[in-house]
């Protein structure tokens, strides 16, 4: 970069000296420079981030967008105040699972089986993939019912389009063209906040809401609140977040081996760039999440629809009532559909990935998306199997809003067993060496371990009493 600077100012210079008048085909050189530096530029930037975006954007998948539009719908502003609390949780989990990957160069799974007990890596491996297939199959529903609102084609067949076209990205494109793909996905997410600001949000009650909480607790109220801290910090972020990394070092060749077992080479400025990528999609991927809330909360929960049961069912719901200026509501409902297409694109390869690679670390077999079918082909096999399983979902007669809020109850509860061990692998100095999690980090982690903890035994007595 400071050789094409060096070009501009010896051209810029040469002219001067000669007293002449830029010409036209001067001006074009040094412009043609210019536009090489500012890609550059661009290119730099968007290289640091990484996995930490994808996992953010992935945050908000289509099921999270119907849970959290659900939350709107049905409580209006009075479940913003907990964004502002899961929000640094779920940040400094996601950096120690980032950082367990790039210090170690092995997946949370394998880690897990290294050190610490099998039967617990089997047991959260066990509920992580069933409450993946169940969100996948989720989201390829919602997909399907999004793009039904844009294109007039039957819901099958739109669902069988967006599964089999998830597959066939994930086996047949090299990951780091896979990964570039994903993270432009992740500019899916601005729909949200563009279609709040369509609406016109009451924002002084929003951010009272938001920064003082009204609590009153029911069973129903405690059932959404630990679907949405189960949507928000859930396990299967942990396992893509850790395995991506590994993937990314592989890439950049940290890694020596092909195999994964290799010593990772890292340095601060690595650990630094990691920090700041998972800094950038937890906020994404939390800011985003309140704008959800915000926008069904203006608009559905204002008018009285309290229930809805996809995030499709949202975007619908948009159009009639969304009545800022002409054509609103079908910009909002396009918007807010165009969202749960772009990522949902993004979001199902991270939750059949995270299964394939908790089950083939679990068991010993060769995984990863930067190897080619031929030389992983269990591990593939997962990720087709739960993409399958979760797209033949959509053809039973399931209620999905009972499914999706199951699915993030379900994460919400098995996560807790894996938030203990992720802050105990984070402080463990023979794992993490000088790159051991901060005290600050630790106590975020056990925040999370004791927030699900509380929420889950509260469900559960509300269930029972």
């Amino acid at each position: 970069m400071d050789e094409i600077q060096k070009q501009i100012q010896n051209v810029e210079k040469a002219i001067i000296h000669e007293g002449k008048m830029l010409t036209r085909a001067q001006k074009r050189e040094i412009n043609l420079i210019k536009s090489r530096l500012n890609y550059k530029k661009i290119n730099r930037a968007t290289r640091i981030l990484g996995p930490g975006l994808i996992t953010g954007a992935a945050d908000d998948d289509p099921s999270g967008i119907a849970t959290y539009s659900q939350a709107g719908a049905a409580y209006g502003f009075g479940l913003l105040w907990l964004f502002p609390l899961m929000y640094p949780l779920l940040l400094a989990v996601q950096e120690t699972c980032a950082r367990i990957g790039a210090v170690t160069g092995d997946g949370l799974a394998a880690v897990l089986k290294k050190h610490y007990s099998k039967k617990l890596l089997y047991t959260s491996v066990f509920f992580v993939v069933i409450a993946n297939v169940v969100n996948i199959g989720a989201d390829v529903g919602a997909m399907a019912a999004a793009a039904k609102l844009l294109v007039p084609l039957p819901f099958s067949l739109l669902a069988i389009i967006f599964a089999s076209l998830i597959v066939v990205l994930q086996i047949f494109v090299p990951y780091k063209h896979y990964a570039k793909v994903l993270k432009w996905l992740a500019l899916a997410l601005f729909a949200y906040p563009i279609t709040a600001f369509l609406i016109g949000v009451p924002w002084s009650e929003v951010l009272v809401k938001t920064f003082r909480p009204d609590i009153q607790m029911n069973a129903e109220m405690i059932y959404l609140i630990v679907g949405l801290l189960g949507t928000t910090i859930s396990p299967y972020l942990f396992f893509w977040d850790t395995s991506e990394t590994v993937e990314d070092e592989v890439e950049s060749k940290r890694i020596a081996t092909s195999s994964g077992n290799g010593t990772p080479k890292i340095t601060q400025r690595f650990m630094r760039k990691i920090k700041l990528d998972n800094f950038i999609g937890m906020t994404l991927a939390s800011v985003t999440a309140w704008f959800i809330v915000v926008t069904c909360a203006s608009v559905l929960f204002s008018h009285g629809i309290t229930n809805i049961d996809t995030a499709a069912d949202a975007a619908k719901a948009l159009e009639p009532l969304v009545q800022g200026f002409p054509h609103a509501g079908t910009l909002a409902k396009l918007l807010f559909s165009v969202g749960i297409i772009g990522i949902g694109l993004l979001a199902v390869p991270v939750l059949a990935g995270s299964s394939s690679y908790a089950i083939s670390e679990a068991f010993g077999w060769k995984e990863g998306l930067y190897r080619k079918f031929s030389k992983a082909k269990q591990f593939y096999g997962v990720i087709i199997l739960a993409t399958l399983v979760g797209l033949a979902m959509n053809f039973l007669r399931l209620d999905p809003i009972k499914a999706l809020l199951f699915a993030a109850v379900f994460n919400g509860i098995s996560s807790i067993p894996l938030l203990w061990m992720i802050a105990r692998i984070g402080r463990n100095e023979e794992i993490m060496g000088e790159y051991k999690n901060s005290t600050l980090s630790t106590i975020g982690i056990y925040g999370a371990f004791l927030v699900m903890t509380v929420g889950g035994i509260v469900l559960l007595w509300s269930l029972f009493v």
